[in-house]
């Protein structure tokens, strides 16, 4: 009988560990560096009197955000997550109603336009009102787990890997049993992602991608995945003209820096200008109506200019130590589905992170992302 994930042994007893400290202690220090921030970044000359509507604006708000998605994250520790495994098929009604869950929301999000919130040029937010209370979320964070869930369970379902050369090994992924089931899930959901939010169907992609090669995908499959990837990535980006002039900008063919450029330019000086200790927390300058989304997409670029490169070092820090830690986990998972869920799972956090640190920084094109647990929202 094999092990669940993060099982030990004490005296010949196997004991199951629910959660890892360390990431824990990770998630923690993040969701802290990002309420302290983020009220920092959203503290303006108009703001210096009192006001409750500023009050839950700011601090309060990211506080109540922070400290629920730090309970649900106990609370999903404690669920079996092996209730997502296909090990037989009476169970893929579980894994069908997660697909169509996250579709219909994605749906609704570009379909029903008074619940649309348009931010930037692109439409990600879905607002549902009741008379005088609204909630706002974004479908892209359930499609982001969705895609995980339901990828790992096709690829480790019964019949996926076919026998490998040596008696009783895995085998290679089979087309229609493994390949071409995941590659329908990772088309639909990435696809109706990149419609709206360009930046998570690539962050999606590339987790999608990820998983297949993890999945023991043949080269001849991933190669198929790579044609249709990059088709489809330039068809998203050709039909909206935004995204054109963003890889313009980052190009340099479109360098007016006040126009196009303007906000990577502006990121780019408030990371220059606090040097290697910072300006201070709370000293910031861009945050003054310089740096647009100073406290969600570039969160990043204020945590440089107020707490210098060593503050910067610090985030980055933590990331890679929860991607050394979900490597870790995946690698003593009790089961081929916990071990794709695991490394999933850590990819989404961390390349989300990866790429918004890349576009803070110009390293790549500038794109709609948050840094997880550190920018301002409830949704991720």
């Amino acid at each position: 009988m094999e092990r669940p994930a993060g099982a030990t042994h004490s005296r010949g007893i196997v004991t199951e560990q629910l959660f890892d400290p360390w990431v824990i202690f990770v998630v923690g220090a993040l969701m802290t560096i990002g309420v302290v921030m983020v009220y920092s970044a959203s503290v303006t000359l108009a703001g210096a009197s009192f006001s409750l509507e500023a009050l839950w604006d700011s601090p309060l708000k990211q506080s109540i955000f922070a400290l629920v998605g730090f309970f649900a994250m106990l609370f999903a520790a404690h669920l079996d997550y092996r209730i997502f495994a296909m090990t037989r098929s009476s169970k893929a009604w579980v894994i069908g109603a997660i697909l169509l869950f996250a579709v219909s929301l994605t749906c609704m999000g570009l379909l029903i336009p008074d619940a649309n919130t348009t931010r930037l040029a692109s439409q990600r937010a879905l607002t549902i009102r009741a008379g005088g209370f609204s909630i706002s979320f974004q479908p892209a964070e359930f499609a982001k787990l969705a895609l995980v869930i339901c990828v790992s369970a096709v690829l480790t379902r019964p019949g996926a890997l076919g026998g490998g050369r040596a008696p009783g090994s895995p085998g290679a992924l089979q087309f229609w049993q493994g390949f071409a089931p995941a590659v329908a899930i990772g088309g639909i959901l990435v696809g109706l992602t990149g419609i709206a939010d360009f930046g998570t169907a690539a962050l999606m992609g590339v987790v999608f991608f990820s998983l297949l090669i993890v999945g023991r995908a043949r080269w001849s499959q991933l190669g198929l995945v790579i044609l249709a990837g990059c088709a489809a990535a330039a068809v998203l980006v050709i039909i909206e003209p935004y995204r054109v002039k963003r890889l313009l900008t980052f190009a340099g063919k479109e360098s007016d820096p006040l126009g196009s450029a303007y906000q990577v330019t502006q990121s780019l000086i408030a990371i220059g200008s606090g040097g290697w200790w910072g300006r201070g927390l709370g000293a910031g300058v861009q945050k003054y109506g310089y740096l647009p989304q100073d406290n969600n997409d570039f969160i990043m670029a204020i945590i440089c200019e107020e707490l210098g490169f060593v503050g910067g070092a610090v985030v980055v820090f933590l990331f890679l130590a929860m991607l050394m830690r979900g490597w870790l986990i995946s690698s003593r998972a009790g089961d081929e589905f916990g071990r794709l869920m695991a490394i999933g799972v850590t990819l989404t956090i961390c390349v989300q992170a990866a790429f918004n640190i890349g576009v803070v920084t110009q390293s790549l094109p500038t794109k709609g992302i948050s840094l997880p647990f550190v920018s301002a929202g409830g949704s991720g």
